[in-house]
């Protein structure tokens, strides 16, 4: 499965597509935890486009299918997104959207949050050798949990 870095800041179509797989990812997720208040959901074109992260994807032909977000120092990764379109569920395709991240973090500590109740998320990242490092509650009754991969537990 080939994962590539994108650009959606320098490429409006692409940004568009990739604004449509993240609206329908989070969708998903805010029905598994019964909650819609996901700050990605509500993104606008404009502030997907203007934040700074950067971005790896995977193309089915020329369709933009999954995507996944992230920032670093010289210390840490953080995975800030993962988006896969729901048609693309269960291939893989987050997994090795995760993997490609892991493999740019090399010997840094890997964060990633996700829905506290988004259990295919959580087992997801537990797999991969995440270990949860708390739960938020970032605003009345929205629980994130967070989850902290250490170079040691490379897999």
């Amino acid at each position: 499965m080939e994962i590539v870095e994108i650009e959606p800041r320098d490429d409006e179509p692409l940004a568009r597509d990739l604004l449509s797989v993240q609206r329908a990812a989070y969708a998903v997720e805010a029905s598994i935890i019964g909650d819609d208040r996901i700050p990605p959901l509500r993104e606008s074109l404009d502030e997907l486009r203007a934040a700074p992260l950067r971005w790896l994807g995977h193309f089915d032909g020329r369709r933009l299918v999954g995507a996944l977000a992230l920032t670093g120092d010289a210390a840490e990764v953080d995975i800030h997104r993962l988006v896969v379109d729901p048609a693309a569920h269960r291939q893989g395709l987050g997994r090795a959207l995760v993997r490609a991240a892991l493999a740019l973090a090399g010997n840094r500590r890997v964060i990633v949050a996700t829905g506290r109740d988004n259990l295919p998320a959580r087992a997801l990242y537990e797999s991969l050798g995440f270990v949860p490092a708390g739960e938020t509650e970032v605003v009345p009754r929205l629980w994130i949990a967070r989850y902290v991969r250490h170079p040691a537990l490379a897999a």
